[in-house]
C-alpha cells in the first residue's frame, strides 16, 4: 500500500518545499538537498508509485514514456548530454531505497567513477 505522508508525497503536494527544476501534469523533478554531485535532479512521477517495478506495473505506457522523456529533456537542459550523466533508481531493501515513491536520481557535472566499486565488474566483464 502506498503510504501518503512519504516525503516525496508531501513535496509534490507542495507540503514540503523544495527547488524546483521541472514541473507538469505527470512529473516533478528537484534539485537533491544532499547533492552526490554537482548536478543531482530527483525525478518523480505524481503518481502513487511505490518503486520502478511498481511504476512499470501500474502505470500506463504513455505516462512511462513521458516520464523518461522528461528525464532527457531535464538532462539536455542542464547540459548534461555531452559530458555525460548517471541515473539510478533503487528499489527495496537490497537496494537502500529509503523513501517508498519511485524516482531516479540524475546525476552529473563530475566524474562519478565506477558503479561498482573497485571496478572488479569492469576489470572481469568488459
Amino acid at each position: 500500500m502506498y503510504d501518503k505522508t512519504n516525503l516525496f508525497a508531501r513535496i509534490i503536494s507542495g507540503e514540503v518545499p523544495s527547488t524546483k527544476v521541472f514541473e507538469d501534469d505527470k512529473v516533478i523533478a528537484i534539485n537533491d538537498r544532499y547533492p552526490a554531485a554537482p548536478v543531482h535532479v530527483l525525478v518523480m512521477p505524481r503518481g502513487e508509485y511505490k518503486s520502478f517495478h511498481d511504476f512499470s506495473v501500474k502505470a500506463p505506457p504513455e505516462e512511462i514514456a513521458h516520464f523518461f522523456k522528461v528525464v532527457q529533456e531535464i538532462a539536455v537542459k542542464l547540459g548534461l548530454e555531452t559530458s555525460g550523466y548517471r541515473l539510478i533508481a533503487n528499489h527495496g531493501a537490497d537496494a537502500s531505497q529509503t523513501i517508498s515513491h519511485f524516482h531516479v536520481h540524475l546525476l552529473g557535472k563530475k566524474r562519478l567513477g565506477p558503479l561498482i566499486s573497485g571496478d572488479t565488474y569492469h576489470q572481469t566483464n568488459g
